[in-house]
C-alpha cells in the first residue's frame, strides 16, 4: 500500500488500511552511516531509506547490505606456485 505516515506516496510493505504496521508504528530517519547513499530520499518529514524502516538494524552487524556509497575491498590472494609442477608444464 502507499505510505500515509513519514513517507507520504512511497509504496511501503507495512502499511495497512489501520495505518503503518511496523514496530514503532512509524519509519525511522536515517542515520549518519547512511548519508551519501542513493536509496535514501527526503520527504517532508525528513530523510528515510527507502529500503528500510529501521536503518540502525541493517548496521547494526557491520554495514549494511543495501547501501551504494560503501565499496567493500576484496583482497585477491596470490596462490603460491610449486617450482616443481611449474617445470613440468614447459
Amino acid at each position: 500500500m502507499i505510505c500515509t505516515t513519514v513517507r507520504e506516496g512511497q509504496e511501503c510493505v507495512f502499511m495497512t488500511a489501520q495505518g503503518c504496521s511496523y514496530n514503532e508504528g512509524y519509519c525511522l530517519p536515517i542515520i549518519d552511516e547512511c548519508k551519501g547513499c542513493q536509496k535514501s530520499a527526503e520527504f517532508p518529514t525528513g530523510v528515510y531509506c527507502t529500503v528500510a524502516p529501521d536503518p540502525s538494524l541493517k548496521w547494526k552487524n557491520g554495514t549494511c547490505n543495501m547501501a551504494t556509497h560503501v565499496k567493500t575491498a576484496t583482497e585477491t590472494k596470490k596462490q603460491k606456485l610449486n617450482p616443481i609442477k611449474a617445470s613440468k608444464r614447459r
